[in-house]
C-alpha cells in the first residue's frame, strides 16, 4: 500500500490497464453523484431558507446518492492502493514483508467483498419482489442494487488483480 503517499505508476499490462481504465471511469462517475447530491443539499437548504421551500425528497437523494458514490470509489481506491492504511506497526518493516501482508489484505477483503456481493444481491431481489419504495419521491430502493453490486465485482476483479500482482512481487523478489 502507498503509506508514504507517492502516486503509484499506472499498470503497464493488458488486465491491469483495463481494469484501471474501467475502476478510474467509475470513480469519476462517483464525483459527479456526489458533486450533484451537494447541489442537491445546498439547493434545499437555500430553499429552506429564503423561500420556505426545500426541494421535496432531499434526504432520500442524498441517501442513494451517497451509497452509491461510496460504491462507485471503492475499485478505484483499491487500484491505487489508497484505502484506509494503518500503518502504525508496519512504517519500519521491509518492503517485502509490507508486500507480504497487503497481499494477506487482498485476500481478506475480497472475502469480505464477496460475501457483501453475495448477500446484496439476496438484498437486491428481496427489496424488488417486495416493491419498498422511498417514503417521499416513491423510488424503488432496489434500483440501486445493481448498480452496488456491478461496482463490487469490479472491486473483487480489482483485488484479485493487486492480490496477483503482490504474489508476483513476492515470488520474483521485486520487494527488496
Amino acid at each position: 500500500m502507498s503509506e508514504t503517499g507517492e502516486i503509484l505508476p499506472r499498470p503497464t499490462d493488458t488486465v491491469g490497464r483495463f481494469l484501471y481504465t474501467i475502476s478510474r471511469f467509475f470513480s469519476v462517475i462517483g464525483g459527479i453523484v456526489l458533486c450533484s447530491i451537494a447541489l442537491v443539499t445546498a439547493i434545499s437548504v437555500s430553499g429552506r431558507y429564503f423561500l420556505n421551500a426545500p426541494i421535496a425528497g432531499d434526504y432520500e437523494l442524498v441517501e442513494i446518492g451517497t451509497g452509491l458514490s461510496v460504491f462507485l470509489f471503492l475499485p478505484f481506491c483499491q487500484m491505487v492502493r489508497e484505502n484506509v492504511i494503518v500503518d502504525f506497526f508496519m512504517s519500519g518493516a521491509p518492503e517485502r514483508l509490507k508486500t507480504f501482508f497487503d497481499a494477506i489484505g487482498c485476500l481478506l477483503y475480497g472475502a469480505i467483498m464477496v460475501l457483501m456481493t453475495w448477500r446484496l444481491s439476496y438484498g437486491g431481489v428481496d427489496m424488488y419482489n417486495t416493491q419498498e419504495t422511498t417514503g417521499v419521491l416513491d423510488i424503488p430502493r432496489w434500483l440501486s442494487f445493481p448498480v452496488a453490486i456491478a461496482c463490487l465485482m469490479l472491486l473483487i476483479a480489482v483485488i484479485i488483480y493487486t492480490f496477483s500482482r503482490d504474489t508476483k512481487a513476492l515470488i520474483s523478489d521485486e520487494t527488496s
